[in-house]
């Protein structure tokens, strides 16, 4: 072979690597050295306040508040490993509890794994899989409704009927057209695990354990009560959810949700109404923000004493999982209410990260 040729495949080479590398994503900063659990056992590593620069003195005074305000269970993740964890009475690791709206966040989840699938599509009409007739409304106003509406709190369906809990056509009536008004309104919401199960011929708990609750070492039920489906679960399988969003829908390497796109758009304004909420998850850091209840759009961020990339799955009487990559942070409580109101988003919430912020310096 002549020097000519030696040359020459010496530079297709070296184009050949430099596009491999161009081509390769950056490491996602989140995922690196984070600590998964085993998915079976009880066995999960920790880490201490001390070992990584917090304010200890503090810890004692955030003990004492958490008990004040009712809370059974408290969990922080940094890293993955678990730097603090309480429980309070008679509550235990072991101990079930209900994770009302936070649960919301795993629907979310839920229904991007089927798309994923191939089971559903979220810009498909919400009748596809619900049927003709899933409301009172007129045809051509009930076809504007899509499964990201659902998604969203954007159906227009009226939530000031007597029960914004009922799924049935007469209490699921006309407010506005389909994506103009943004509502935190239970009954659309709650019927997703009817699109899910009818799209995929599953039970909505087996679909759940089958693609998430077993592949991630968790325990819990969905269970009926009324109109409502309500996760429990003990307060490390909610952790282990919450370290599934900070890794992104990855359980280690493993994709549990492999469609980056969705997920992104999870965590993300999902419309312009209120930018502090995506998929059923919600968001901190953006100007704006509306609450559950209310239209009134108030202006700031939704937790100002927490991190602006926080994001969350809020419920009744203060269920929360906070999550936040900048941190690789993981906040778990469960419990009674802390005070008033009892709604997903509450005074808690803003009051809990005033004290944790000295602490984590953040």
């Amino acid at each position: 072979m002549n020097k000519i040729s030696l040359i020459s495949i010496a530079f297709i080479l070296t184009l050949v690597i430099f596009s491999c590398k161009k081509d390769t994503p950056p490491p996602d900063p989140v995922a690196e050295n984070l600590y998964f659990p085993p998915v079976s056992g009880s066995e999960w590593m920790t880490s201490t306040p001390a070992s990584l620069g917090w304010n200890t003195s503090s810890l004692e005074d955030l003990t004492s508040f958490l008990q004040t305000k009712n809370t059974k269970a408290f969990i922080i993740l940094k890293n993955g490993k678990i730097v603090m964890e309480r429980y309070y009475g008679t509550f235990t690791k072991d101990s079930l509890w209900y994770w009302a709206s936070a649960g919301k966040t795993m629907t979310a989840l839920l229904v991007g794994i089927a798309q994923q699938e191939g089971f559903l599509n979220i810009n498909s009409r919400s009748s596809t899989y619900l049927g003709r007739g899933w409301t009172s409304l007129p045809v051509t106003k009930e076809d504007l409704i899509t499964v990201r509406h659902q998604l969203t709190m954007t159906t227009g369906l009226d939530d000031g009927v007597p029960d914004d809990d009922c799924t049935t056509p007469p209490c699921l009536t006309y407010k506005t057209d389909a994506g103009t008004r943004w509502a935190y309104h239970n009954a659309p919401y709650t019927l997703l695990e009817k699109v899910v199960e009818n799209a995929t011929g599953l039970s909505y708990n087996n679909y759940f354990q089958q693609k998430v609750r077993n592949r991630i070492g968790m325990n819990g039920l969905w269970i009926r009560t009324g109109f409502n489906n309500v996760l429990y679960s003990n307060a490390r399988s909610m952790a282990r959810f919450g370290l599934l969003l900070l890794n992104k829908g990855k359980w280690e390497q493993t994709p549990i949700i492999a469609d980056t796109a969705y997920f992104n758009a999870q965590v993300n304004s999902s419309q312009t109404i209120n930018p502090s909420y995506g998929y059923l998850t919600w968001l901190n850091g953006k100007t704006t923000y509306m609450t559950p209840i209310f239209q009134t759009v108030f202006t700031g961020m939704l937790i100002p004493n927490a991190p602006a990339d926080m994001y969350c799955a809020l419920g009744k009487n203060d269920q929360k999982i906070y999550v936040v990559g900048s941190q690789k942070l993981v906040v778990i409580r469960m419990g009674e209410s802390s005070g008033t109101p009892a709604l997903a988003l509450s005074g808690f919430d803003n009051e809990l990260w005033g004290r944790l912020k000295p602490i984590i310096g953040y």
